[in-house]
């Protein structure tokens, strides 16, 4: 399981307000070219996006579903990648001080990525959570939102 987390200098509520802007779900889900609406309203539960991932020649078309939602704090989500499989990402949205602290948990659950999991998948997955939570990062923190005159380094791990 991959679990990884970052440190984003806005309030949860500007968090939030990208989370569940369902046109937003490309600018900040690394690997995703673009994303639309499949049915329901984002993020309440059962809502879904299909989105599609362009890895060089190929490309990937792929759902994601809304398998549970406690605004401000909790998405946890279903991304269904055809032949791949399926994965859940809980997203833990947690105040901190004026900040906020944002916990990304993936782990395949089915197809070929649960039967290939292992450790050095994980390790690909904390790879692109960091790239994942610096762009949500970055849309938060350029939207305006919260405290703008704030200012400091995001702190990764």
């Amino acid at each position: 399981m991959a679990v990884h987390h970052q440190l984003i200098r806005r309030p949860p509520d500007a968090v939030w307000s990208v989370l569940r802007d369902r046109d937003r779900y490309s600018d900040w889900v690394v690997g995703t070219s673009d994303s639309r609406p499949a049915h329901g309203h984002w993020p309440e539960v059962g809502s879904a996006l299909q989105y599609t991932v362009r890895i060089g020649p190929w490309t990937l078309n792929g759902r994601t579903v809304v398998r549970r939602c406690e605004q401000p704090r909790a998405l946890e989500l279903e991304a269904e990648s055809g032949k791949l499989g399926t994965a859940r990402i809980a997203i833990d949205v947690r105040p901190w001080g004026e900040d906020t602290l944002v916990i990304v948990d993936e782990h395949p659950l089915t197809g070929t990525g649960g039967t290939l999991h292992n450790t050095v998948f994980d390790a690909f997955l904390v790879v692109r959570h960091r790239r994942m939570l610096d762009r949500l990062a970055d849309v938060v923190e350029s939207s305006g939102a919260g405290d703008a005159g704030r200012s400091g380094d995001r702190s990764r791990t």
